[in-house]
């Protein structure tokens, strides 16, 4: 019988999910954590940190300590992590230590990995590992990774987008993008303040990538607007104007199609072989960028092959790192443990 609990995180740029084994997502929450910054006190992580941004007090900053999918504030994310950790682990304490799997993107250096192993250790981890995000969205959509053939994984998510061809339970190629979500939302800021000279915030650009936005118009029917206010940057005061479903196209053409160019490249550096299963099999889109709209049909026209989405692609690459507890031996290969901080 097991003392312990199994748990996989998934520590985005934008939200940090929690897979506990047994009882699946426990939890879903922003990346954020506000603190008062004096002294250094948390006060408050997740979602309540999330509703502070931009209305904090001067005595109160609400940051997030992810950037393009890594550790930007080693303390902070090891407070906030240790929050999060907190609330889903039963009986924590010097005898219940949690076995641990944290995603990082493909693209991590020696040193980021060393940070994201050493906060998890950190937050009182019996044992830490490391899953590349590809390798985990591709196990969280359900693909049989350890077959001797080509599976290609397109995983969009806050900070960064992973594409990869994963055969024999490891990746063959791929490349890591620091564009992603969040790189759709400063296009839509950046677009929208040279166009109508109005600034809007964060959650105003995420709120209009949700709703009207599109990487590409494929039927009249995808065309719709929304009402949005900021501030009026000629005489600085309010403003509302809509914003159509062409004009987030237009603000996303170019982070979009660095994510399409970057598929294209995956394709050009991996063998005939899998390129060929890959064209059979098709290509998987993971993660939260997935979901702007007709973002699969853009690269299906880009690459000529047939392009999916995930079932719950935002939820992948959390099911995938808490399953990878059990796919051990499969993926030790591939698999960065807490042995890694000894060398």
């Amino acid at each position: 019988m097991r003392f312990w609990q199994e748990i996989g995180v998934d520590l985005g740029t934008a939200t940090v999910l929690i897979y506990v084994k047994g009882k699946g997502i426990m939890l879903r929450e922003p990346s954020v954590i506000a603190m008062v910054r004096d002294t250094n006190e948390v006060k408050a992580v997740g979602d309540e940190a999330y509703r502070m941004l931009g209305r904090t007090p001067g005595n109160i900053v609400a940051v997030r300590p992810m950037r393009d999918g890594v550790i930007a504030d080693y303390d902070l994310t090891e407070k906030m992590l240790k929050a999060f950790v907190r609330r889903v682990v039963t009986g924590a304490g010097r005898w219940f230590k949690p076995n641990i799997m944290v995603c990082v993107p493909s693209g991590v250096t020696e040193v980021e990995r060393r940070a994201v192993l050493q906060a998890t250790r950190e937050v009182g981890a019996r044992k830490a590992f490391l899953i590349e995000e590809p390798l985990a969205a591709a196990i969280g959509a359900g693909v049989r990774i350890a077959e001797p053939t080509g599976s290609m994984i397109v995983d969009i998510g806050g900070g960064t987008t992973d594409v990869a061809i994963i055969s024999l339970g490891g990746i063959v190629v791929s490349e890591s993008l620091r564009i992603a979500g969040n790189e759709f939302d400063e296009a839509i800021i950046r677009h929208i303040r040279h166009k109508e000279n109005l600034l809007i915030g964060d959650r105003t650009a995420e709120e209009v990538k949700m709703k009207v936005g599109a990487a590409t118009v494929a039927r009249p029917e995808d065309v719709r607007e929304i009402e949005v206010r900021g501030r009026d940057l000629i005489n600085g005061l309010p403003k509302t104007i809509r914003v159509t479903t062409e004009d987030t196209v237009e603000a996303l053409k170019e982070p979009v199609q660095k994510i399409a160019d970057g598929v294209r490249r995956v394709l050009e550096m991996a063998p005939p072989e899998l390129v060929s299963d890959v064209i059979d099999r098709g290509i998987i889109m993971t993660g939260g960028g997935s979901l702007l709209k007709n973002f699969d049909e853009l690269l299906r026209q880009s690459t000529g092959i047939p392009v999916s989405v995930a079932e719950n692609p935002m939820d992948c690459v959390a099911l995938g790192t808490g399953q990878a507890l059990d796919m051990i031996p499969v993926l030790q290969d591939a698999l960065i443990s807490d042995t890694f901080l000894r060398r």
